[in-house]
């Protein structure tokens, strides 16, 4: 039997997919904007960065679920940019990314920690030969990273997400085995 968590994430999940690149543009248009704190940049920066790593959680190839880290991953580093002193009351877009951690929280349970620990040390990691330290202190880096984002925001073709049990199970699985304890 489907639990009332399980089944919102069976009809929320596939909206998240449909809307990875839009929600891309989103960041990446919050973390070039005057006025963003620093703190809050380097959750954006982090956040955005992981789509571009080329080993993630869950290989974007795989079938109805290979992009939903990266939906995760975008929803709790916006909600760390309004932790970081970012106004997400001003940008509905990542008032909303942030506000489905809760979500993410219900279904992850307990593995949600390891989750948001991961998070919080992408701003330690690199993509495409890109730090955090790069895209925030470099012009031309953090212009290069923003045509990036925006190309795959352009690109994006949202895969299917077959509303069945097996797909959250199959997630929750990726997420117990990859996450670092």
């Amino acid at each position: 039997m489907t639990s009332e968590v399980d089944a919102r994430c069976l009809e929320t999940f596939p909206n998240w997919l449909r809307s990875l690149g839009n929600d891309a543009e989103a960041m990446v248009d919050a973390l070039n904007a005057d006025g963003t704190p620093e703190a809050a940049r380097r959750s954006l920066a982090a956040g955005l960065n992981y789509v571009f790593k080329s080993v993630d959680l869950i290989p974007d190839g795989i079938d109805d679920i290979g992009y939903l880290d990266d939906a995760f991953v975008l929803r709790i580093a916006s909600a760390h940019a309004g932790a970081n002193g970012l106004d997400l009351g001003a940008n509905a877009a990542l008032q909303s990314l942030a506000g489905d951690v809760d979500l993410v929280k219900g279904f992850l349970g307990d593995d949600y920690h390891r989750l948001d620990v991961y998070v919080q040390g992408l701003k330690r990691s690199a993509a495409r030969g890109r730090s955090i330290d790069d895209i925030l202190t470099g012009a031309g880096v953090r212009a290069d990273f923003t045509s990036d984002v925006k190309g795959f925001a352009r690109s994006y073709a949202a895969p299917s997400f077959g509303k069945e049990e097996k797909n959250l199970i199959k997630l929750r699985a990726f997420f117990d085995a990859k996450l670092p304890r």
